[in-house]
């Protein structure tokens, strides 16, 4: 049995009733594992750190993933409340972003796999496609003690197979969009009277989504990129009393945007924001409200802004908010705030073996990916809690001064901390002691910590 530090049993032991007494053991040893591992996040590598290469019944720590009975969102909705707990003031509206992202995966016994395009290898100009599996995940946007910048933390991440594979698969088939929304509203229902707004990326606006998020008892509101082009219109004119027939949607058409930004008529107000890579800049928003149509839904209210750059240096863009009192400010704030869940899933690949997995089983693939991504979330959560009386270290060197901490920072902090309190019994083996300088063992857990 692992004796681990009570910081990390109060934290873990809110996720043990989701699992049985005999699972939850090899549970722990597997979560601790893939945050000492360096590395691939195999269950092997995790054994390995363990201590445990010499268990002859390493297939019960497979079966944890490939066969054990226990809810992916039952953990996603601990996690969240969790998350909400520690980085959420009461009363304040918690902002969540939705984003897709491609786990590059290749093998017959893969059935979920496609071609995709790959966004991380591709730009503009020039498109790539690689195989693998896509991923739509779900992230609470909340700062944190260490760091200026917001951070992104994954909660609930399900698989999105193509069209294609789940035609081929016989599954019916779900967009994005459509798994967007199914995940807002178990967020909804786990916290039903907090205030909710999703920011999701251009790709993923849809006046679908829109109406979904406004269908509830309290609204949720929903926050993205607007193409230039998009059908915006008046609200209608109220029906005559005696009018027989159908209640008009929409009014008459406005201009588009594009049009509006050519247009000298169009009002244009300067502020100084907060941008992408935490950049102050100048810039000039025009606004107002109108209804989205497009043939086949009814019509999504929403506040429009659009954005230029004075310099000529960015590109035109608007954005929009279902929330028509959100302030122009408010609603660039928020679209700035997404970003975060881009940084999430390269901080993922880089430190906690993202794409090294390597299951085969459908089960085991469905929950391997959502875990390492809520590793990252459980990962600050604990350091949060680690740090409740001082300020997270941060690695310098006398050639370079870090500004603030960053994940790399986060996981060898705690990586640090379970090295040095946990008592691995279960280890198997003699050992007795070794002397080595104080000098090369700093460098010897440092190097370690701080290992990939």
């Amino acid at each position: 049995m692992l004796n681990l530090p009570i910081e990390m049993i109060i934290l873990m032991h809110h996720f043990a009733p989701v699992f049985s007494e005999r699972t939850w053991d090899w549970v722990q040893v597997l979560l601790v594992g893939a945050i000492l591992a360096p590395g691939k996040r195999t269950v092997t590598s995790v054994l390995r750190v363990m201590g445990l290469s010499e268990e002859r019944q390493f297939q019960r720590y497979h079966r944890v993933l490939n066969r054990a009975r226990w809810s992916s969102l039952q953990v996603a909705q601990i996690l969240l409340g969790l998350l909400v707990v520690a980085f959420v003031p009461p009363g304040h509206p918690l902002i969540v972003a939705a984003d897709e992202t491609l786990e590059r995966r290749q093998g017959d016994k893969i059935k979920d796999k496609s071609v995709f395009r790959d966004a991380a290898r591709s730009s503009r100009k020039h498109k790539v496609t690689s195989y693998g599996l896509r991923w739509v995940s779900m992230a609470l946007l909340v700062s944190v003690p260490w760091s200026q910048r917001v951070w992104a933390l994954p909660f609930l991440t399900v698989l999105a197979p193509s069209q294609k594979t789940n035609q081929a698969n016989g599954k019916r088939h779900k967009t994005s969009i459509d798994w967007i929304g199914q995940m807002i509203g178990a967020v909804r229902r786990w916290l039903p009277e907090r205030r909710l707004v999703l920011v999701v990326d251009g790709g993923l606006a849809a006046i679908k989504l829109g109406q979904r998020c406004l269908s509830y008892a309290h609204p949720v509101t929903y926050v993205s990129r607007l193409r230039l082009d998009a059908g915006l219109y008046e609200w209608p004119d109220p029906q005559p009393a005696g009018k027989r027939g159908r209640k008009p949607r929409k009014g008459a058409r406005q201009p588009s945007l594009k049009a509006r930004w050519h247009d000298p008529a169009t009002v244009w107000r300067t502020i100084t924001i907060d941008w992408y890579g935490g950049q102050r800049r100048t810039l000039d928003i025009a606004t107002g409200t109108a209804l989205w149509y497009t043939s086949g839904h009814a019509p999504l209210p929403l506040r429009w802004v659009l954005v230029r750059d004075p310099l000529g240096k960015l590109l035109p863009a608007a954005f929009f908010a279902t929330d028509l009192d959100a302030t122009p400010e408010q609603i660039l704030a928020w679209v700035i705030m997404r970003w975060g869940i881009e940084v999430t899933f390269e901080e993922v690949r880089a430190h906690l073996g993202f794409e090294t997995q390597r299951q085969w089983a459908d089960l085991a693939i469905a929950r391997t990916t959502p875990a390492l991504l809520g590793l990252f979330s459980f990962i600050t959560l604990l350091a949060h809690h680690l740090t409740t009386d001082h300020p997270l270290p941060v690695r310098s060197a006398a050639w370079y001064t870090k500004p603030e901490a960053t994940f790399s920072d986060v996981i060898a902090y705690v990586r640090r901390y379970l090295w040095t309190h946990t008592d691995f019994a279960q280890s198997q083996g003699k050992t007795g002691p070794v002397p080595i300088p104080a000098d090369v063992l700093h460098g010897l857990v440092d190097a370690l910590c701080y290992a990939a």
